[in-house]
């Protein structure tokens, strides 16, 4: 169908790919995989016929439909659905013949024409139009509105929506969910279930590739190695690979390690601590993914705020909207160290409003806004991207917050996220979206947040950074919400779910696949509002809000305790690391030894009389919810 015979390609002077010989057959689903700048797009202007191979041979079957999404969209004075349906270039071609047959009363021709309009379904084309819009997130009413009404995000929707419209044989989809929010994302990969075409598919988001492909090819030094199976089996066969050389073993373990010192300090009952809990999933998916990405170039860590004070933040019957239209109301709700929530809901619920809300930047129309003394709020939003200066470099931009750091120290920082050289030092004024975001992100961190509001963090990054971001918020210390359509990073740093709708922010009692069925299925969400939220049953609400009042001083001594072996653990890191100085044990160091083994000693006991209160105080509080 699609053929690569020892093709070479470039980019400029890059080589991208050398005698590549590969076979695309009729209805392969194929994910394409790589780091920026192997090729993924080259290879789609290749076979799109925008480019010429170097070398070899480059050819494709006769008479094959292919589609692609287009990446701009004018600002058209025509209806939305109109514009889908030129996707299908024959239907459109077949209502003009039509028009033209009409003038002339060409019968014999009309009759061919109507004939062949009947074999394509032409007649109901409107109506799949339609669906195709609806599915992707548009309003019933929105078709004939025109064009140029919608912004450049829901113009992104309009074109993929015309990519799908077409009868094709061969679809070429680049980052299709970057616009998408997540019902979008979960209905357009049904769709991709279904399509009966060859599918290559680049996108770095690792849930929607699992569910959609059944080959991966990954674009690594100049060459493409295809894999049997989804994005998950990829990631298993190649971590197998990279885990045989010695030093990609030895920098596993200093990941692994990382993730463990946390949950040693709560080794004796674990499964107590929600935190310590949630970092244990995630090392147990961690241990099998981590080598996959160990040629990354990104690594960073929150570093632990200054304070976290509790609660962070608190609405207290909070509406918000835009001038007369009310989109959230009488919401409560409040913000403890260490939560990590992820907020649900279809688009317009009100989701982007509630973070814009939380982070101070939407004042409520009624209700209260209670920010703590010593809040610092890192705020992640695709605006924000826009609000950069061009005209400034990475370590400009850090150097806008502190001054007095030196440029070793922010170039060191600023190469976690892989801007180094020449990237950290020019101007940003040709920076991609991804490395815009990446450097969103970097400003973020650097800040030392008690409280990240990330709204669609993924956008533009590719697999290797989602990756590191995902491991470094698993080990941030604040509390945490995230909007975002990437279900992995849903699943691997968020604890509780909240679903955002008529209004409402209510705890969501199911996960992210029950979450799929209720949209696929359009089931009445009542059932899946757990206790904390409106049931409808107005004795159980009141007797729900009493039992949290009863529980509150439990919970708070178990959070105090938590904090207090924090402080103590390092307290004892500290003082091992001076005695694990050499020159500490000569003979003139006598005294000073002395006095930090008896420190070392108190605090080991102070350590463990608290863990020992702590576990008491845990099961004190289990104990509390078992019998509520």
């Amino acid at each position: 169908m699609i053929y690569f015979n020892d093709v070479s390609l470039r980019h400029g002077t890059k080589l991208l790919f050398k005698d590549m010989t590969w076979v695309i057959h009729a209805r392969d689903k194929i994910g394409l995989t790589g780091a920026n700048g192997t090729g993924k797009s080259s290879l789609f202007s290749l076979i799109r016929g925008e480019l010429e191979e170097d070398t070899g041979q480059f050819s494709m079957q006769k008479n094959i439909t292919l589609a692609h999404v287009a990446q701009e969209t004018p600002a058209l004075a025509m209806a939305a659905i109109t514009y889908v349906m030129q996707g299908d270039a024959e239907l459109e071609s077949l209502q003009h013949a039509i028009k033209e047959a009409e003038k002339k009363d060409d019968g014999i021709r009309l009759t061919q024409l109507h004939e062949r309009m009947a074999q394509i379904d032409g007649y109901a084309a409107h109506a799949r139009a339609a669906r195709l819009m609806h599915g992707l997130g548009f309003k019933v009413g929105q078709e004939e509105q025109d064009v140029a009404s919608f912004s450049g995000g829901w113009r992104m929707r309009l074109n993929l929506a015309q990519a799908l419209m077409c009868r094709s044989d061969v679809l070429l989809l680049d980052e299709p969910t970057n616009h998408l929010d997540l019902e979008a994302v979960i209905w357009l990969e049904t769709w991709l279930q279904h399509y009966q075409g060859a599918l290559l598919l680049i996108s770095h988001d690792r849930d929607f590739l699992d569910r959609t492909i059944k080959i991966i090819a990954h674009i690594e030094r100049q060459e493409i190695t295809l894999y049997t199976g989804n994005y998950s089996a990829f990631e298993r066969m190649r971590a197998e690979k990279m885990a045989l050389q010695q030093s990609s073993y030895e920098k596993q373990q200093r990941e692994v390690e990382h993730m463990q010192d946390y949950i040693r300090r709560f080794r004796a009952k674990a499964s107590k601590a929600k935190q310590a809990q949630s970092r244990i999933k995630a090392l147990e998916r961690m241990q099998m993914i981590t080598p996959a990405h160990l040629d990354s170039p990104f690594s960073f860590t929150f570093k632990n705020p200054e304070q976290v004070p509790s609660p962070l933040l608190r609405l207290t019957k909070v509406a918000a909207g835009y001038g007369e239209q009310r989109i959230l109301d009488k919401v409560t709700m409040g913000l403890l160290p260490g939560e990590r929530l992820g907020l649900l809901g279809k688009n317009g619920s009100g989701k982007s409003t509630l973070i814009k809300v939380l982070a101070g930047e939407m004042p409520p129309l009624l209700g209260q806004y209670q920010a703590a003394q010593g809040l610092r709020i890192g705020y992640f939003a695709q605006h924000q991207l826009e609000q950069l200066h061009d005209e400034r470099s990475p370590l400009q931009h850090l150097q806008m917050l502190n001054d007095e750091a030196s440029e070793k120290e922010l170039r060191l920082f600023l190469g976690g996220f892989a801007f180094r050289d020449d990237m950290a030092m020019g101007a940003i004024r040709g920076f991609s979206g991804g490395e815009k975001a990446r450097l969103v992100l970097a400003i973020l961190v650097y800040q030392q947040p008690n409280l990240l509001l990330l709204d669609e963090p993924t956008n533009h990054l590719d697999m290797d950074m989602r990756h590191a971001l995902s491991m470094a918020l698993q080990s941030f210390e604040g509390a945490m919400i995230l909007i975002s359509h990437d279900r992995h990073l849903l699943r691997t740093v968020c604890d509780e779910l909240l679903l955002v709708a008529d209004g409402k922010v209510q705890a969501f009692d199911g996960d992210l696949d029950t979450y799929a069925t209720w949209l696929t299925k359009d089931e009445d969400v009542e059932p899946m509002i757990d206790e904390a939220g409106n049931t409808g049953k107005k004795e159980q609400r009141k007797l729900n809000h009493e039992r949290r009042k009863q529980l509150k001083p439990l919970r708070d001594r178990v959070m105090k305790l938590e904090k207090n072996m924090e402080r103590l653990h390092t307290q004892k890191d500290d003082l091992a690391e001076q005695l694990a100085d050499a020159e500490l044990y000569s003979g003139d160091q006598n005294e000073k030894l002395k006095q930090l083994t008896h420190q070392h000693g108190l605090i080991q006991q102070q350590l463990d009389d608290t863990e020992e209160a702590w576990m008491q105080a845990s099961e004190d509080l289990e104990r509390a919810n078992d019998e509520g």
